[in-house]
C-alpha cells in the first residue's frame, strides 16, 4: 500500500469517526434542539485549537452481537484545546453512538484525558450526554465508570473540574459529575437521577416525570446538585467559557489575573445610602458586590438555591476573588442549613485553588425553627465555620450591618484567622439585637416601657456599633461605605504574599 493510499485511508477513517452514529442520528439530535458532541466542542474551545485523542478507538465487546456494530471513537470525543488561550482537557459524550453509553473503552478514553489533566496541571471539562453504563458490557462498564470516579477523586483540589449536563445522566453516571467542582445543566433537555420515573412508580408508587425528578429546575432550586442552568447548548457553552476565565489552571498557578479597566480606587457615593435607616428593611447585597467588582462583573454560583446567601466570583484589580455574602432580601440574610453548605463548598473550592475570599456580612443569626434544628442546621452551620477557619488564602471581611450571635462567629471574623476585617459605621456586632437582649437581661422591667426604652438605648450605644469590636481589635478599621472598593483592593494587595500553613493531617473529617 502506497503513501497516498494510506493517506486516503486516514481521511476515510477520520470522516467516519466525525460522523459519529450517522446522519440520521445526528438529525435526531438536532431535532431535539441539541448539538452533537463535536459541535459542542467547537463552541466551547477557541477556533482550531482542539487536538483530538483516540479518534479510532472501538469497543471490544462481543456479547449480544456487539461485535457486529462498531463506531470509531466509541461514543465519546476526547482531547485538549484552549479557552481564550488557556489550555484545558475535554471530553464530550456522543449520544448518537449507543446513546452515549459508557463502555470499558469509552471509560478508558475519559480516564486518559483525566490523567493527562492532572499531570499537566490543566482543568478538565466534561460534556455529559449519556444514557448510562452500556448494558451489553455488564461489569466491564461498571468497572469503567468506577475508574472514572477514582480519577475524579484524585483530580479534586488539583485541577478544576467542570461538568456540563447536556442530555441524560442517570444511574451511576451521575457520580462523576457529583465528584467535580461545578455542575451546570441545560433546561428542558438534561436531567440527572439515580433511579428513573418508571422504577419509582413500581417501587415507591410515586408518579413523576423525568423533568420533575431530575431536571434543571429541580437540581438548581431543590437539591442543589447543579450550580446553574442555561436555556440551550449555546448559552451553556458561552457561560462555561466565561467561568473558565475566573478559574486558575491548577492548585499551584494561583488566582488568575487579567487586564482591568476599572479604577482601583473608585469611589461610589451611592453605597453611603444602600443600608436603610430602619434595621428591619432589606437591601440587595448583590448591588454591593457588583459595585465593588471590576467592571461590575459577578459570576454567581447556585443563584437559584439558598438565595439568602450569595456565592460567586468577581475580579479586583484583575485578580479573581471568591465572594460569600449574606443576602438581606431573602430570610433577612439569616444563615440556614442550605446557605451554610452552599457557602462552605464555595469557600473550600476557593481555598483549594488559592483564590482569595471576600466576605460581606449582614446576618441577624441562624434561622430558627424545628425544621432547621431537625434538619441538622448545627452540623451544616459547622461546615461553613470549618471551611472559613481552615482556609489559608487571603481573607477580607466587611460587616455592612448586622453580625449577631453564632452567625458572627461563622462569617469569617478575625477569630477564624480573618486577615483584614472592616466594618461600616452601620455595623452592629452583638450576641443578639437590642430588643431581644433587653427582654432577657431586664425581665423584671418588662412592665415598665420607659425603663425598657432606656435599656434598649443603652444597649444600642454600648453594643450596636462597630466601635466596641474595634476597641478590642476585632475590627481593623471602620470604613466609609463609598470607599469600600478602594479599601478592599488595598487589603488584598497587602495580602498578596501571605503565607499560612495548617498543622499536618491526613484530612479533616467534618466536610463529609
Amino acid at each position: 500500500m502506497g503513501l497516498s493510499d494510506i493517506l486516503d485511508q486516514l481521511q476515510i477513517r477520520r470522516d467516519e469517526a466525525r460522523l459519529g452514529g450517522g446522519a440520521k442520528r445526528i438529525e435526531a439530535q438536532h431535532n431535539k434542539g441539541k448539538l452533537t458532541a463535536r459541535e459542542r466542542l467547537e463552541l466551547l474551545l477557541d477556533p482550531n485549537s482542539f487536538e483530538e485523542f483516540d479518534m479510532f478507538v472501538k469497543h471490544r465487546s462481543t456479547d449480544f452481537d456487539m461485535d457486529k456494530t462498531h463506531f470509531p471513537g466509541d461514543g465519546v470525543v476526547t482531547g485538549w484545546g484552549t479557552i481564550n488561550g488557556r489550555k484545558t482537557f475535554v471530553y464530550a459524550q456522543d449520544f448518537t453512538v449507543f446513546g452515549g453509553s459508557l463502555s470499558k473503552t469509552h471509560a478508558q478514553k475519559i480516564c486518559k484525558v483525566q490523567e493527562m489533566a492532572i499531570k499537566n496541571g490543566a482543568p478538565i471539562i466534561g460534556l455529559n450526554d449519556s444514557g448510562g453504563a452500556r448494558i451489553q458490557e455488564g461489569v466491564e462498564a461498571l468497572a469503567g465508570y468506577t475508574d472514572v470516579f477514582q480519577n475524579n477523586i484524585l483530580a479534586s483540589g488539583v485541577v478544576p473540574q467542570i461538568s456540563v449536563i447536556m442530555g441524560p445522566s442517570a444511574g451511576g453516571a451521575v457520580y462523576s459529575p457529583a465528584l467535580t467542582d461545578f455542575i451546570f445543566m441545560v433546561r428542558d433537555s438534561s436531567y440527572m437521577f439515580l433511579t428513573g420515573p418508571d422504577v419509582l412508580k413500581t417501587v415507591t408508587n410515586e408518579i413523576v416525570t423525568a423533568e420533575e425528578l431530575g431536571g434543571a429546575k429541580t437540581h438548581t432550586t431543590k437539591s442543589s446538585v447543579a450550580d446553574g442552568a442555561f436555556d440551550n447548548d449555546l448559552e451553556a457553552l458561552a457561560e462555561i467559557r466565561r467561568l473558565f476565565d475566573f478559574l486558575p489552571l491548577n492548585n499551584r498557578s494561583g488566582s488568575p489575573e487579567r487586564k482591568f479597566f476599572d479604577k482601583h480606587d473608585r469611589i461610589d457615593e451611592s453605597l453611603d445610602s444602600i443600608v436603610p435607616d430602619n434595621p428591619n428593611i432589606p437591601y440587595d447585597m448583590s448591588e454591593l458586590v457588583e459595585k465593588i467588582a471590576d467592571e461590575g462583573d459577578f459570576f454567581e454560583i447556585q443563584r437559584d438555591f439558598a438565595k439568602n446567601i450569595l456565592c460567586g466570583f468577581i475580579r479586583l484589580e484583575g485578580q479573581t476573588v471568591g465572594v460569600v455574602a449574606n443576602q438581606p432580601m431573602v430570610l433577612a440574610g439569616c444563615l440556614d442549613s442550605d446557605a451554610s453548605r452552599k457557602a462552605a463548598r464555595h469557600v473550600r473550592f476557593c481555598d483549594a485553588f488559592e483564590i482569595p475570599i471576600l466576605t460581606l456580612v449582614d446576618v441577624p443569626g441562624f434561622l430558627p425553627g424545628t425544621s432547621q434544628e431537625f434538619g441538622g442546621s448545627i452540623k451544616h452551620g459547622a461546615k461553613l465555620l470549618y471551611a472559613f477557619g481552615e482556609a489559608t488564602v487571603p481573607k477580607v471581611t466587611v460587616i455592612t450591618r448586622k453580625a449577631y450571635g453564632g452567625a458572627y462567629c461563622v462569617m469569617a471574623p478575625k477569630h477564624l484567622r480573618g486577615d483584614i476585617n472592616y466594618a461600616w459605621p452601620t455595623a452592629q456586632i452583638a450576641v443578639m439585637g437590642a430588643k431581644g437582649a433587653v427582654e432577657i437581661l431586664y425581665r423584671s422591667d418588662l412592665d415598665d416601657s420607659d425603663k425598657i426604652t432606656k435599656h434598649i438605648d443603652d444597649y444600642e450605644k454600648k453594643f450596636l456599633s462597630p466601635f466596641r469590636a474595634a476597641e478590642l481589635g476585632y475590627i481593623d478599621e471602620v470604613i466609609q461605605p463609598h470607599s469600600t472598593r478602594k479599601r478592599v483592593n488595598r487589603a488584598f494587595a497587602l495580602l498578596k504574599d501571605k503565607e499560612l500553613k495548617n498543622p499536618w493531617k491526613k484530612h479533616g473529617n467534618l466536610p463529609l
